[in-house]
């Protein structure tokens, strides 16, 4: 069985606060084509959103990346057409809440995954070198096989997002996929 898991494709990280720009807006449409696909095919949809208190000193994040994503906040919201879909179809997609940028740390996805005898992971959302690579290598280690679809992930550092697809395959044996 399979899941697809979609990474931070908020506001704050396609425009807002810690934006990726032009690269994250022009995956959306792959985004929402690929997040219907799955919801249309009965397979597990997980929202994997990124969450910050307003001035938490504490979290490791806020000495390294002006506040993201806040409790409460418009850029916490998914962007574009994908909050459309979220609200269409809140009854079979899981949102979950992370504080850290593997969608696996601190969260009961991994509980989740193996109730649902899930083994195969796609991953899509920003930023490609961060969040997606830091669930990539999570996954890979507790033994799930990992596809990322690289038309659907965009990071604000072009170097960090070729960087990663390459880490994807030739470290983590995943397989890279493009429409």
């Amino acid at each position: 069985m399979k899941a697809l898991i979609v990474i931070d494709y908020t506001n704050d990280f396609v425009d807002g606060k810690l934006p990726v720009g032009q690269p994250g807006i022009e995956i959306e449409p792959r985004i929402v084509e690929l997040t219907e696909q799955f919801v249309q095919a009965g397979e597990w949809v997980v929202m994997a959103v990124d969450l910050h208190d307003k001035n938490d000193q504490y979290h490791p994040e806020s000495s390294l990346f002006p506040p993201h994503n806040i409790r409460g906040t418009t850029g916490r919201e998914l962007y574009g057409r994908l909050k459309q879909v979220y609200e269409q179809h809140q009854q079979q997609i899981y949102w979950m809440d992370k504080t850290r940028y593997s969608a696996f740390a601190g969260t009961d996805l991994e509980m989740q995954l193996r109730q649902r005898n899930i083994t195969d992971l796609h991953l899509i959302g920003v930023c490609t070198d961060i969040c997606v690579l830091h669930t990539a290598v999570d996954a890979y280690n507790k033994g799930f096989t990992v596809t990322v679809h690289e038309d659907a992930v965009a990071s604000f550092n072009a170097a960090g997002h070729e960087w990663a697809l390459k880490h994807f395959k030739g470290t983590l044996g995943a397989n890279v996929v493009k429409s």
